[in-house]
């Protein structure tokens, strides 16, 4: 059995190199790395060429010339997986790779095809940050779910797992964050397994690297309508 992990990146050089040691050090399962920097305008793109060059660090990597958007880092990391397990890993170190085998081990058990890990259940440890924040999750998880008729606690978590055949059937098309509710809205339009399983989050603050945005919050919600309606 083996996991691809697909790590997009974009201006973060104070963590990349933290998070793909932790990415090593989470399983024992074979580990295929896949890092995709999204034009970053920082160090990030020189220091993964430097982590390339370590034996089995870094397994491949792409390079966007121009950054188009964590959605379109997914989508081509998505396409260049082998592993028999898609999971996505954000550069920072808000999510921990130590919670993995809580994401796979519904697959493996052939329980599940698909498993989100859920920042807002479970016994994690859980940062204590912005209120608005946590309204805003909870909103756009309610509007998803009534759309999907899944139960959701936390759809737009970066953690989900995939058996690969089944993430790689899907006609992804999101550049941006949008990418969260639309991969839930195809991912429940196949009537797969769905499982949710407790993890950790340790979120940042904005001066310390973290990208969202209200606009991305109205983005998501345009695109839950968007592809559980009009667009498949």
């Amino acid at each position: 059995m083996k996991l691809s992990i697909i790590i997009p990146v974009f201006n973060e050089e104070q963590t990349i190199e933290s998070v793909i040691q932790a990415v090593h050090h989470a399983t024992p399962y074979m580990k295929e790395i896949i890092v995709i920097d999204d034009a970053s305008t920082d160090g990030t793109a020189d220091m993964i060429k430097e982590l390339a060059k370590k034996e089995d660090f870094i397994h491949k990597t792409l390079f966007h010339d121009k950054n188009q958007g964590k959605g379109a880092a997914v989508r081509n990391g998505i396409k260049a997986a082998t592993g028999d397990i898609v999971i996505i890993q954000d550069a920072d170190l808000e999510y921990n790779p130590s919670d993995y085998p809580k994401l796979v081990d519904p697959i493996l058990n052939n329980y599940a095809d698909v498993v989100y890990g859920s920042r807002f259940m479970g016994a994690g440890t859980h940062r204590v940050l912005y209120f608005w924040h946590r309204v805003g999750n909870g909103f756009l998880t309610l509007v998803s779910n009534m759309f999907t008729n899944i139960n959701l606690s936390d759809m737009e978590t970066c953690y989900k797992a995939f058996r690969r055949e089944l993430i790689q059937s899907l006609d992804l098309k999101e550049n941006r964050f949008g990418i969260e509710p639309e991969i839930t809205a195809k991912i429940a339009r196949t009537k797969c397994r769905i499982y949710e399983v407790g993890i950790s989050y340790h979120g940042r603050t904005y001066t310390e690297g973290k990208k969202i945005n209200w606009k991305d919050g109205f983005s998501a919600l345009y695109c839950i309508l968007k592809y559980n309606t009009w667009s498949k």
